[in-house]
């Protein structure tokens, strides 16, 4: 009789063990999933302005005004992000085969960008007397590649950070 207690007990003791050790890692696995953020939207995402600091070395290309019959543009940009919304830059931008008055022409504006990486920027060149232009960009790579679209114009852009 008291060999049939003893196993009993032994088994109530086995799954007490079992049930503590679910909970444990039931407990884990939440804690751990909780510190990435909001789950699959933001995948531990966490972008702010001094994201982008420092040189960023762009690629331009694309059409001014209407596509289809719009002016072709291709161009290189050094851009320079301090980390707290302000930018400035240089550009070699040739349009529709003619090089630019200015080697290289500068320029400067603020930029913002969100928690989710995305934001905009918008850049003044004075030399171009024109409006400033308005850019949408995600931040890749941990702050490393920036790619850009800008408003109004099938122009894209994409960035490295110069090491």
């Amino acid at each position: 009789m008291q060999r049939k207690s003893v196993f009993k007990l032994a088994k109530m003791a086995v799954q007490v063990m079992i049930v503590c050790a679910l909970a444990v890692i039931s407990t884990y696995l939440w804690a751990a999933n909780n510190d990435r953020g909001d789950g699959d939207r933001d995948r531990g995402r966490h972008c702010s302005n001094r994201t982008l600091d420092g040189n960023y070395g762009f690629t331009v290309e694309g059409l001014l005004g209407i596509p289809g019959s719009g002016i072709q543009i291709r161009g290189l940009i050094l851009q320079e992000y301090d980390g707290n919304g302000h930018l400035t830059q240089v550009e070699h931008v040739v349009i529709d085969g003619a090089p630019p008055s200015e080697v290289w022409t500068p320029g400067s504006g603020t930029y913002t960008v969100n928690a989710d990486c995305t934001g905009t920027a918008t850049i003044t060149i004075p030399s171009s007397g024109g409006p400033p232009l308005v850019v949408f960009f995600v931040v890749t790579k941990h702050g490393r590649v920036v790619r850009e679209v800008s408003d109004g114009n099938a122009i894209i852009a994409t960035g490295e950070k110069v090491e």
